[in-house]
């Protein structure tokens, strides 16, 4: 499912009253981590080789977290779609948006939460008709395949955005 929306449906605040995913106020601003959730942050501006860094910053916490080592093939599924995700947002902000700034990780019970911010000034899209067979464009494609939910949030008065995606946690 693609959105613009600035949290997932439920508990992480409230929806916007537009599609463009900010509220009449201006640009939402995510949630603080509930009690209970775990986070890691990773700054990656300047950073050379970000896209294998926040790879193994993230298979770092999905350890910690005890996604990993996996001790079923659904639960292996889990953390390479993770991982995938991390590299899909990490990429598009290096080819889109002048580089990523941060990765942000956030690890519940029952969702996993990846955001990546930078100052890009774009919006990310699937492309549209999605062409399997053609080199290139699927980053987001994917994302939108993988996740239970993505979206941006833009800080007003800020340059840049950032984009998240949310994941379920394996059973």
């Amino acid at each position: 499912m693609s959105t613009t929306r600035p949290y997932s449906p439920g508990d992480r605040g409230p929806e916007p009253s537009g599609a463009s995913g900010v509220s009449d106020a201006g640009a939402a601003v995510p949630p603080e981590p509930a009690a209970g959730r775990q986070v890691r942050s990773l700054g990656l501006d300047g950073q050379s080789g970000v896209v294998p860094l926040a790879r193994d910053f993230t298979r770092q916490a999905l350890y910690a977290w005890g996604w990993l080592p996996a001790a079923t093939a659904d639960r292996r599924a889990a953390a390479e779609d993770v991982l995938l995700v991390v590299s899909e947002l990490v990429t598009n902000a290096c080819l889109h948006a002048e580089g990523p700034d941060q990765l942000r990780i956030t690890c519940g019970n029952k969702v996993i939460r990846l955001e990546v911010s930078d100052r890009g000034t774009g919006q990310p899209a699937p492309r549209t008709p999605h062409r399997a067979g053609r080199p290139g464009g699927h980053g987001m494609f994917i994302v939108q395949r993988l996740c239970l939910d993505w979206g941006v949030v833009r800080t007003p008065g800020a340059t840049g955005k950032t984009v998240w995606a949310e994941l379920g946690a394996p059973a």
